[in-house]
This record gives C-alpha cells, sequence and structure tokens, in this order.
C-alpha cells in the first residue's frame, strides 16, 4: 500500500537524515513509488541529491593524515580515532572489461585510504594488513566501507575496516598504522 505524499514526505526526510547517501532509486524502492517522485518530493522539502548531501558531510570533516581528495570514495562521517565511513561507487574504468567484475585493488583502496583517514596524526602510513574479499563486487554497485580504530599501542594503531554492498559483507581487513605523534595517541 502506498502511503499519501502528506505521510511520505516526513517520512522521507527522516530516512535520508539517518542515511544521507541512499540514492534516490533505492529511496524510491524503499517507498514503492518512481524516482520522479522520489526527486519531487525532495525538491519540495529542499533537500539536495545525494552527490549535493555527501558534499556537505564531507566538507564538515578534517582529515589529517591525507587530503580529503586523496581518499579513495567518498568520506561521509569521521570521528578522528574513533571510525569513518566512506562510499564508492563501482564504475566500468573499476571493473574488468570481460566480466564487469571490481578490480580488488579498488576496494583494498578505499579500505587502506580509510583507515589512514581516521587517524588523527599528520603522518599515518600503513605498516601492515590483513585482508580477505568476501564476494565479488560488480559494476554499478556502492560499497560502504566502515572504518572503526580498535587500539594504539606506542606508535601504531590499529583499524578494522569492513565493506558493504546493501548490507552483504564483501571485504574486511585489519590495518596496523604507524602514526609520528605517538605521545598524543
Amino acid at each position: 500500500m502506498k502511503l499519501s505524499k502528506k505521510k511520505r514526505q516526513p517520512l522521507l526526510k527522516e530516512k535520508i537524515e539517518s542515511n544521507p547517501f541512499m540514492t534516490d532509486d533505492a529511496l524510491a524502492e524503499h517507498f514503492g513509488v518512481s524516482v520522479q517522485t522520489i526527486r519531487l518530493d525532495r525538491l519540495e522539502l529542499n533537500i539536495p541529491e545525494v552527490r549535493e548531501r555527501i558534499k556537505d558531510v564531507a566538507q564538515q570533516q578534517s582529515v589529517k593524515a591525507l587530503p580529503l581528495e586523496e581518499v579513495i570514495g567518498e568520506v561521509i562521517d569521521l570521528q578522528l580515532d574513533q571510525y569513518a565511513l566512506s562510499i564508492f561507487d563501482v564504475r566500468r574504468e573499476h571493473v574488468f572489461s570481460r566480466n564487469r567484475i571490481a578490480r580488488g585493488h579498488h576496494l583494498f583502496a578505499q579500505a587502506n585510504s580509510l583507515a589512514v583517514a581516521v587517524i588523527d596524526d599528520e603522518l599515518a602510513l600503513t605498516t601492515k594488513s590483513n585482508v580477505s574479499f568476501k564476494r565479488q563486487v560488480v559494476e554499478g554497485e556502492r560499497v560502504v566501507a566502515k572504518a572503526n580504530v580498535t587500539g594504539t599501542q606506542g606508535d601504531r594503531t590499529e583499524v578494522q575496516v569492513h565493506s558493504y554492498v546493501d548490507q552483504e559483507l564483501v571485504f574486511q581487513g585489519t590495518f596496523e598504522l604507524y602514526r609520528a605523534d605517538s605521545e598524543e595517541a
């Protein structure tokens, strides 16, 4: 049963606030309406499209260890020395042409750069990683990577990264990072 516009719009606003990187396609599927209906609802509610929402969130962040534009994927949430979140849309240039499967180094790069970005230090370098690819990712899928700092000992910090496509785990890794300013860690 479809909701009326009056009932749908507040729910749409709430859904986007809780998950700002949801696409219009995903919202349309969630609410059982057309993409055009979602776009019209967003316009009426003055909610920007997903790319603008992502840029707004990213501009509020303050990555120290590398420039934000060097993070693979788009950082959408960040608490230095705690956690970080990024999204990566797999496009034609990221896949093998014969089977449309994403090249593994792109998933690794998203996870590794996010692990570096979460470190509250001017210099953070990966010293060791242990990674596992759980399933193939294909062109057109959106990968959401979540990094969590799990501990710091001396000049080393451990970061766990889990990457998902539609809530399904596709990649996981543990990264050990060297940090230059270990006295503040």
